[in-house]
């Protein structure tokens, strides 16, 4: 049984904040970009040659900032599961953006899979599938964030980087995190074992 209903949560947000940070639950465009931040310093330094996946794009705001910061990927792909977010985001992004569901439809392969935020509502169990979902589809890696915390939220979903850490080792994956840029959450890479 899901947490939320990702539809609700996400329209809700949307009809009070519209296309902006806020309307994907973020409590600001600056801890949004301050996530990108570290999600950024976890990838390659050259990412011209490479292509990555945002599981969970939104309005497609990862790769705005991406294009600000002059590291737009070669080719780039994002998804999400509501209609509304991947109209906004083809519309912002030019780019290639699917309406799927990353627990349950086929992922397209790439270099690295991203994500920022689009793990919080999702349960233990759910977590752990997006996770090796978009782990299994990248040659290279799957970087993303989590809160950090005791699951006893009936909206968000907390886990604790030793959690991660175990998982990464039953993928095969070698991990590392990085922590103290907000409170009450961390990042990770975990990267394919050839990378």
């Amino acid at each position: 049984m899901p947490r939320v209903d990702t539809h609700e949560f996400y329209q809700a947000a949307i009809d009070q904040h519209g296309a902006t940070a806020e309307g994907v639950h973020w409590n600001s465009r600056y801890t949004q970009e301050r996530r990108f931040d570290v999600l950024r310093a976890l990838l390659p330094t050259d990412l011209s040659a490479l292509t990555l996946v945002d599981a969970g794009c939104g309005f497609g705001d990862l790769y705005g900032y991406l294009a600000k910061d002059g590291a737009r990927p070669g080719r780039y792909i994002g998804l999400d599961a509501l209609e509304n977010m991947v109209r906004v985001a083809r519309e912002r992004t030019g780019a290639e953006i699917h309406q799927l569901d990353a627990l349950t439809d086929p992922l397209p392969s790439a270099d690295y899979y991203l994500c920022s935020g689009a793990m919080n509502t999702l349960t233990k169990y759910e977590t752990y599938c997006f996770i090796e979902r978009c782990f299994a589809a990248s040659r290279c890696g799957f970087i993303f964030n989590l809160l950090r915390g005791v699951d006893d939220s009936a909206v968000f979903n907390c886990r604790h980087p030793d959690e991660i850490r175990e998982w990464a080792e039953q993928l095969g994956a070698a991990v590392s995190f990085r922590e103290g840029y907000l409170h009450g959450d961390f990042s990770v890479a975990m990267l394919q074992a050839s990378s």
